[in-house]
């Protein structure tokens, strides 16, 4: 059977750190999508009255090198309307961004996201 990840990123975990009103929780990222925001149908849930509904997305794309992945974050929905407070990344605004280890994602001022690449053991 062949892993759907290819076995030189299986030596690297992709993790999302989120504060926000309900405390830190560290969600490790597999899939190929994730729906983030104050909706409970997200699949990263924002305690927060600041975050839109459905606030953002993380999308696993190729990276660099070959067999490996990183994640892009898109402001907005699927139908492509922007939340309604934005994205800051590092403190910049964005609507598109291929993150890197370290990135802050700030979704409003009570919520909160660190993107981390660690190696596995």
């Amino acid at each position: 059977m062949v892993d759907p990840v290819p076995s030189s990123s299986s030596t690297y975990q992709h993790i999302l750190v989120v504060e926000d009103r309900d405390g830190r929780r560290s969600q490790v990222l597999s899939s190929a999508k994730y729906f983030i925001g104050r909706d409970l149908a997200n699949d990263i849930c924002l305690n927060s009255q600041f975050a839109s509904r459905y606030h953002a997305m993380l999308l696993r794309v190729p990276a660099d090198r070959e067999g490996e992945y990183c994640y892009r974050i898109l402001d907005g929905d699927l139908e492509g309307k922007p939340s309604t407070n934005g994205l800051l990344i590092n403190g910049q605004k964005i609507t598109t961004h291929q993150l890197k280890p370290g990135d802050v994602i700030t979704f409003g001022p009570d919520a909160k996201a660190i993107y981390q690449v660690t190696q596995s053991s």
